[in-house]
């Protein structure tokens, strides 16, 4: 071959080789797709050794990245409610161990039938005491337990306020910077996927939806539709409510002045960590503290005490509430007497160990011992069974309950107990299940956008390899052409 053949082979192999170096650099940019561009992308052109940077571009699908906030924010809130009915389900614990209000029930039942067959057995009366103090307790720990779970989500709450006024400010700092850098020209993605993540992270506490404007400006509403970023954040605030009783109501939470929680929120949220924390606050835990009061009203109602004579009015017997000492009335029929459930217990009356007197379960008198009239067994007999059996019939019998606790309101007393007891169960397999489903739809929606705008680590290995073969070919190339130099100069020598 002649020295002007080789050369020309040179600069054939080396065109070759600069322009494939040219279009590799182009497919990774993906700019050979004008509808894929990978995140942070270049378009490199090679010019005989020389390298310039067309462009940087970001990948980003709006469809896909919406779609993901509003997974998050439902299944934020949704985690929020399961965790509590986790929580309230101990008051059930598990069928087997009989710890249900409804299981203690049948089991005071139970003693009183025993009792009923032998009332001047004092073991049976005793049995018959602790079956009642059992049950009081229950209801006590139940009670407690509501006020526990609405406490808790109503910190989460002010937690979840206290996050969003932070990631707003984060917000500003990096939506500015876009702002001006889209503006100058220069390279702003950082900045874009800094705010991405600042919205991925508020999306957790509250639904939103977001909408963009020239320079690449960017403006964040709540899911209700109150504006809760433009140019600069809008305040958000809740005031914690530190005595969270029962029948008490929580504080809602204000965007801009504007309630998105609670009853009187026009423009409500409907998902992330504070709604779903807000539901267990002001609905949940509400209903099963109703559910409680109720079935301690029925309780109070159906051991209540009358005056024989038809002159006085019904007074609370084995099963009381309020300070001691004296005689307690009994709740209207029917309505739910708010914190009920935690304020039940024994009639001292009735308890040796408070001075009382176990006969009196027999007899009756246990409302108001120095009132005769309210003794059942007027003859003192050890074997008088009618004020037990009395009981008995009462607990057979439907009565009514307040239809607001969602629960069976014509039932008897274990009835109702046991629609509660499954009323919560139900709520907590529901939610359970919605959060499974709505799990599996954010690990699907983020693997979707992260097939679309991350990095393929096996295609950029593959690009890797080809761009070294071509690093390979060219060094070989510059070798050859290097030794051929060489030959011809020793040879002109």
């Amino acid at each position: 071959m002649s020295l002007s053949s080789a050369l020309n082979v040179a600069q054939s192999s080396l065109t070759a080789t600069s322009t494939q170096t040219s279009v590799l650099s182009r497919n990774v940019a993906g700019a050979d797709d004008p509808n894929y561009n990978r995140k942070a992308g270049t378009l490199v052109t090679t010019y005989g050794g020389a390298v310039r940077i067309a462009s940087i571009s970001r990948a980003m699908d709006s469809v896909l990245f919406a779609a993901k906030l509003g997974s998050t924010a439902t299944t934020a809130g949704q985690q929020a409610i399961v965790d509590a009915l986790d929580q309230l389900e101990a008051t059930v614990d598990d069928p087997e161990l009989d710890q249900s209000l409804a299981a203690k029930l049948g089991a005071l039942t139970n003693a009183l039938q025993q009792y009923g067959v032998t009332p001047d057995d004092p073991l049976l009366a005793q049995n018959v005491l602790t079956k009642a103090t059992e049950m009081v307790r229950s209801l006590n720990a139940a009670s407690e337990a509501v006020r526990t779970v609405r406490q808790q989500a109503d910190a989460d709450m002010a937690l979840g306020v206290e996050r969003v006024n932070g990631l707003l400010k984060e917000f500003e700092v990096a939506n500015r910077a876009i702002v001006k850098g889209s503006q100058s020209g220069a390279d702003i993605t950082d900045q874009l996927d800094t705010r991405d993540r600042i919205l991925s992270q508020l999306s957790e506490e509250m639904g939103i939806s977001v909408a963009t404007r020239p320079n690449n400006d960017m403006v964040i509403y709540t899911d209700g539709g109150v504006t809760l970023f433009e140019t600069v954040p809008r305040s958000v605030t809740m005031v914690p409510s530190f005595a969270l009783g029962a029948g008490t109501a929580g504080n809602a939470v204000y965007v801009d002045g504007v309630p998105v929680t609670g009853p009187n929120a026009i423009m409500p949220l409907k998902s992330g960590q504070i709604h779903g924390s807000a539901i267990v606050r002001d609905e949940i835990t509400v209903t099963y503290q109703s559910q409680l009061d109720e079935i301690a009203r029925g309780l109070i109602e159906i051991f209540a005490e009358s005056d024989q004579t038809g002159v006085g009015p019904d007074q609370a017997g084995l099963f009381t509430y309020g300070p001691p000492p004296g005689p307690a009335a009994i709740p209207a029929t029917g309505v739910t007497v708010a914190g009920l459930a935690g304020a039940i217990r024994i009639n001292a009356n009735a308890d040796p160990s408070q001075g009382g007197d176990l006969d009196r379960l027999r007899d009756g008198g246990i409302s108001d011992p120095l009132d005769p009239n309210y003794s059942y067994n007027a003859s003192g007999a050890a074997g008088f069974p009618d004020r037990i059996q009395g009981l008995l019939t009462a607990l057979g019998t439907s009565r009514n309950f307040d239809p607001a606790t969602d629960a069976d309101p014509t039932d008897t007393l274990v009835g109702f107990a046991g629609s509660s007891v499954g009323w919560l169960e139900a709520q907590r397999q529901t939610s359970t299940q919605t959060l499974g489903y709505e799990t599996a739809l954010l690990q699907r929606t983020t693997a979707a956008l992260s097939n679309v705008t991350g990095v393929d680590i096996n295609e950029e290995m593959t690009l890797m390899m080809e761009l070294e073969r071509s690093f390979n070919a060219s060094s070989t190339l510059i070798s050859t052409i290097d030794r051929m130099l060489e030959a011809l100069l020793q040879a002109v020598r």
